[in-house]
């Protein structure tokens, strides 16, 4: 993975393991959901290499810590069919059921090497939906309402001011580690929880005087 070589101030408390922290331009984003105390946030191509390597162990984590993940799409100018899986996948996430999105992500990581068009990505996309006992309809996309999802998240990760795939973030409500190498995403969850329970036995304690 390569350094990202940006300018601008972070917001929140930052850090990273593995590496020199990016310097990213606005990093307000970067939170987890309300309530959830650590989260990962990762942006990814369903073209690029490094994402294939890195899905299995973002999952792998997410499901060991039992925090969410929070995925985004972000395309890498001069990949050719990497918007069009991103369509299929969120057309099976938004109108399937999101585990057979997650599915899809998984097999055309494996199958990188094996899809070399938009041909040969409409072939592998027909064949997963068969073999799901799904029917893929003829415009998966008529409205444009799922690209338009997919440009959202690549606007988000522009905001950001991220240039690179996957770029991979744990997240706490007051701060934020950037991984960059996925062999220490478990290093940096311990470090993201570490956190939030020092925060939390660091709180005041209020005290309360009873009425007679």
């Amino acid at each position: 993975m390569s350094s990202l070589m940006l300018s601008g101030a972070a917001a929140l408390a930052q850090t990273a393991v593995g590496g020199t922290v990016s310097p990213f331009k606005d990093t307000s984003m970067l939170k987890p959901p309300a309530g959830v105390k650590v989260a990962i946030i990762e942006w990814e191509d369903l073209e690029c290499p490094a994402c294939a390597h890195a899905f299995p162990l973002v999952h792998q984590a997410s499901d060991h810590y039992k925090i969410p993940l929070l995925r985004h799409d972000f395309l890498i100018p001069g990949h050719i069919w990497s918007k069009d899986a991103a369509v299929y996948a969120r057309y099976l996430q938004d109108k399937v059921s999101e585990g057979l999105g997650t599915e899809y992500r998984r097999e055309v990581f494996a199958s990188q090497f094996k899809i070399a068009s938009k041909d040969d990505l409409m072939k592998f996309t027909q064949a997963f939906f068969a073999k799901a006992g799904k029917q893929m309809p003829f415009v998966v996309d008529p409205s444009g309402a799922l690209l338009k999802e997919v440009d959202a998240d690549k606007a988000l990760g522009d905001k950001l001011g991220l240039n690179e795939t996957p770029t991979i973030i744990v997240v706490t409500p007051k701060a934020w580690i950037q991984v960059k190498d996925t062999m220490d995403l478990y290093q940096a969850i311990d470090q993201a929880e570490a956190m939030t329970k020092e925060t939390a036995s660091a709180a005041p304690v209020r005290k309360t005087t009873s009425k007679k």
